[in-house]
């Protein structure tokens, strides 16, 4: 079945279809990593965009459920260059086009996603429309019609309604010939020694795997939750997801942190950072293609060295508009853009990139500052 992917300038990239059928917008964006497309596709920052991997050949390990950032494919639609038609891995549950069915994703392969990056790179993210079922100059148009991320509170469409602690596994896998229901699997988790209350942004599995496997207890609560009831919870730190859309939007957001600056260590991570930053009363600034992929050179200003990390962000901090007693910790060496701050008196970092992603990383700064507020 044909397929089309629209954008919003006009220009037309036609395929063949993959997934569900049918028409749907988004703001489109590349992601240049040549592996885990599934954690990609399932990380609620990518709610509202239509994903295109630059990689050329995707899906040929297949897709392996306990993998997923969250129950399923949070783009709107996969671009991409080619399709496995067998997949090979001692882990997969299912092949990847079987999967997108099942969730009612849409798809387009054979396009030329170098060709559509090079397109972003040059003139920028914009809306987009992937269909079945429209013809050129209909897709065009109803690609006009999509929600743009600038002042979009999207992280409140992802965000749990409920509160809930966390009580998935842990655990990283250790040995390739066991297999999933074997404990010896997995390696030794670390005694629970804090307790951190994570606000959900659009939190991915990941990282509540590496805040338990860094020893803390975890309660997940709804992004609309007020200071007050957090303080309730007694917890020694509290964590800012990532997740999608315009973090100026979320103004009864940044309202809670500022309420709680100073009274508990916070860190922020990705979209969870830049709220951490406006509510330290700094700005953000939409990035023009985002940064997206697993080699982004970010360098650590304290140490001097320069870490390989793997963000996913359409809006940055604007250096310039932090207040003193901020401090810029570390920079995307693409752009000089922050990637890091760290703010000692109100007890508050964050990172824009995934720290559990860089080898022998996790939250060791929120820790520190946890231990030292005990």
């Amino acid at each position: 079945m044909k397929a089309i992917l629209a954008l919003e300038d006009g220009t037309i990239f036609e395929g063949t279809s993959i997934g569900a059928a049918g028409t749907v917008t988004g703001e489109a964006c590349f992601n240049t990593a040549v592996m885990g497309y599934q954690e990609i596709l399932t990380d609620p920052a990518h709610h509202g965009q239509i994903l295109a991997m630059s990689y050329p050949l995707i899906g040929n390990y297949g897709i392996v459920d306990e993998d997923n950032e969250s129950p399923a494919p949070k783009a709107a639609a996969l671009v991409i260059g080619e399709l496995s038609n067998i997949h090979s891995s001692w882990r997969a549950d299912s092949p990847m086009n079987e999967w997108l069915k099942a969730s009612n994703t849409p798809g387009v392969e054979g396009i030329d996603t170098r060709r559509l990056a090079k397109h972003l790179r040059l003139n920028g993210c914009m809306r987009a429309c992937v269909t079945t079922e429209l013809t050129a100059e209909e897709a065009i148009a109803k690609a006009k019609t999509a929600t743009a991320l600038s002042g979009a509170a999207l992280a409140l469409e992802v965000s749990t309604t409920a509160s809930y602690d966390w009580s998935g596994e842990s655990r990283p896998w250790k040995l390739p010939n066991k297999t999933a229901g074997d404990m010896s699997n997995y390696g030794s988790l670390a005694p629970v020694n804090c307790k951190v209350v994570a606000l959900d942004l659009g939190i991915k599995t990941s990282s509540l795997r590496a805040l338990r496997q860094d020893g803390c207890d975890v309660t997940v609560v709804p992004a609309n939750t007020g200071a007050e009831e957090i303080l309730a919870l007694h917890p020694d730190g509290l964590f800012l997801s990532s997740g999608p859309g315009d973090p100026a939007a979320l103004t009864g957001v940044i309202e809670t942190v500022k309420a709680l600056l100073g009274k508990l260590p916070i860190f922020g991570l990705g979209l969870g950072m830049e709220v951490l930053g406006l509510a330290l009363g700094g700005s953000v600034e939409k990035l023009k293609f985002g940064h997206r992929g697993a080699n982004q050179p970010s360098k650590n200003l304290a140490t001097g060295k320069v870490e390989i990390t793997a963000p996913n962000q359409n809006f940055a901090l604007v250096a310039g508009s932090l207040p003193a007693g901020v401090e810029v910790t570390h920079l995307n060496l693409n752009d000089d853009t922050v990637a890091g701050i760290l703010c000692a008196e109100q007890k508050a970092s964050g990172l824009e990139y995934t720290p559990e992603a860089v080898n022998g990383c996790t939250f060791g700064t929120f820790l520190s500052m946890i231990k030292a507020n005990k």
